[in-house]
């Protein structure tokens, strides 16, 4: 019997491709580290054995996933930056607004994420993280009188208050990933209710009793208390499926 192998059609690499590869290993690697300078455009372009055109689009292409900064005539060459959320940011607002991503992903994600980071923040928070939190509090409070915007922009500093006392790396950049995103939602959900001010002050207080749990180290009735928020406020953009399934791990 003759065995067939499962072959795939062979992708053609560019050139310019293959320099990349090659860099974001080495700084992967950490061969190449923040502040560390890639050599000049003709070094890579004999390195590489490649045209210039080529180094050109590759350092592009580096630059615009925010891995290196490149300045015309420098001749010190290309400047390998330290990681930055920025372009984690910017790409998820982008799959929000083209709905790539489901408005009700987002608010799915997000209860989750509410909950973790204040069960975590009520473990490792500083007295300094809790006067922060306070204070984005009495802003919330302050910024009522001046509409959605800007309490949404207020609301969205208090959870990046909690996400910074959550002491996870990875749940700051998260957080900060979907800053912008939430502040449409949040300002959407403001905007659309017929009595916003109402809405406003029961969000305040909303976040009033998370502060509470989060300053009583109850970690276990913050996390409640964040992901039951989020459901009570968005619960209608996600399925009755979704809320049920969210809901019930709320309550467990």
């Amino acid at each position: 019997m003759t065995r067939k192998a499962a072959f795939t059609a062979v992708k053609t690499v560019k050139a310019y491709e293959r320099v990349v590869e090659q860099i974001e290993s080495a700084i992967s690697t950490r061969d190449l580290r923040p502040g560390d300078r890639l050599p000049s455009e003709r070094e890579l372009m004999l390195t590489f054995e490649v045209s210039r055109s080529t180094i050109r689009e590759a350092l592009r292409v580096l630059e615009s996933t925010g891995l290196v900064r490149s300045r015309p005539g420098d001749p010190r060459g290309p400047e390998v930056l330290q990681a930055s959320p920025a372009i984690l940011t910017k790409t998820v607002n982008r799959l929000v607004r083209l709905e790539t991503i489901a408005l009700s992903e987002l608010v799915e994600f997000r209860i989750m994420l509410e909950d973790a980071a204040c069960t975590l923040a009520a473990q490792h928070r500083t007295e300094e993280q809790l006067e922060a939190m306070r204070a984005a509090v009495d802003a919330m409070q302050a910024e009522i009188a001046h509409g959605p915007v800007a309490f949404s922009r207020a609301d969205v500093a208090f959870h990046a208050s909690v996400w910074a006392a959550s002491d996870n790396q990875l749940m700051q950049i998260c957080g900060e990933a979907t800053r912008g995103a939430l502040i449409d939602m949040v300002t959407g959900g403001l905007d659309r209710s017929p009595d916003s001010a109402a809405k406003m002050e029961l969000s305040l207080a909303h976040d009033r009793e998370i502060l509470a749990a989060i300053s009583a180290g109850d970690g276990p009735m913050a996390g409640r208390l964040a992901r039951s928020f989020v459901i009570e406020y968005y619960g209608d953009v996600i399925s009755p499926e979704g809320r049920a399934v969210q809901g019930g791990v709320a309550g467990a």
